[in-house]
């Protein structure tokens, strides 16, 4: 469904409006030495803007303009696309959605609606807009143009961090680890990573389709959509060797060491890549070249105020 030549178009349409993030490398303790995709440096905050920009330059976007659903960054980024192409946006978010995510989305002009205590809230009044103003609904991960936009992260990666053996992505509706796996298609070992109080890939595993899951913990306003994405699940069964889950508190100790190690600032759901390191839920072979995609810093700066880091 989603080819290498697909999303190396969809890079050269989206490329003038985006950054390309860099990779370092980090010492994490006894561990080896691991790449970072720092693209929490990514226009509007997180990878989520790749996937905005294919969707509003590979389509056409009617006079209504745009709607989103959205824990938060998805939100941000769809604001930020239409603002820079000077787009009309309508975000849905709901109340469990940071402060800081929805301030930002205001700050670049579009509407804001906050519906609704989870993801599925918004999810479901942004399609009742969508049919009742004929604006074009970007959606935040089951979307083609999505997917696409989210691979292009993967052909960086590819690009700067050759010969990788393992690349650990976070995982919650799939759009991130979707794009990712398409782009790699088995040459490179992806491994999601799940917060454990929302195992949407875990559950659709499982299941053998996606189903539903909980939709609780610290990273819920980014990776707690309920259910994994129906176009994304097919790609990960194919491509996507295994999830790992991880808990709270191994999540706040990563997101923390990020800080008190690099001074990367990363939201909680850009930390569990290297909360499951840390937490031993995937453990490295000897000598294996691992890359962590730090995908998000859109928080309040206060969340980094943490002894030896504030």
């Amino acid at each position: 469904m989603i080819t290498r030549d697909e999303i190396s178009g969809t890079y050269d349409t989206i490329r003038p409006f985006i950054r390309r993030t860099p990779v370092i490398e980090l010492e994490l303790g006894e561990l080896p030495l691991v790449t970072l995709k720092l693209e929490q440096l990514q226009c509007a905050g997180s990878f989520k803007a790749r996937g905005a920009f294919a969707n509003l330059l590979l389509r056409d976007v009617p006079s209504a303009g745009v709607v989103a659903a959205s824990g938060g960054n998805h939100g941000v980024a769809v604001a930020y696309a239409a603002h820079r192409l000077g787009v009309p946006a309508r975000i849905f978010v709901p109340t469990v959605s940071a402060p800081a995510k929805m301030e930002r989305i205001r700050q670049l002009g579009a509407e804001l609606v906050v519906t609704g205590d989870r993801y599925a809230d918004a999810l479901a009044a942004a399609q009742d807009w969508v049919a009742s103003s004929g604006a074009m609904s970007v959606h935040a991960f089951d979307q083609r143009e999505t997917l696409l936009g989210q691979g292009t992260l993967a052909l960086e990666l590819a690009g700067q961090a050759e010969k990788l053996d393992t690349v650990l992505v976070p995982v919650g509706g799939g759009g991130l680890v979707g794009g990712i796996a398409a782009w790699f298609g088995g040459t490179t070992r992806v491994i999601g990573v799940e917060p454990d109080g929302a195992p949407t890939l875990t559950r659709a595993r499982a299941a053998g389709r996606p189903a539903d899951a909980p939709a609780e913990g610290i990273a819920a306003d980014a990776l707690a959509p309920r259910r994994v994405g129906e176009l994304v699940f097919p790609i990960t069964q194919a491509h996507v060797e295994d999830v790992v889950l991880v808990d709270d508190a191994a999540i706040v100790t990563a997101q923390r060491t990020l800080w008190q190690t690099a001074r990367i600032a990363a939201e909680p759901a850009a930390s569990v890549g290297i909360a499951a390191l840390l937490a031993g839920a995937y453990k490295p072979a000897p000598g294996e070249r691992v890359a962590v995609v730090i995908s998000g810093a859109n928080m309040a700066p206060a969340q980094l105020e943490v002894d030896g880091g504030g």
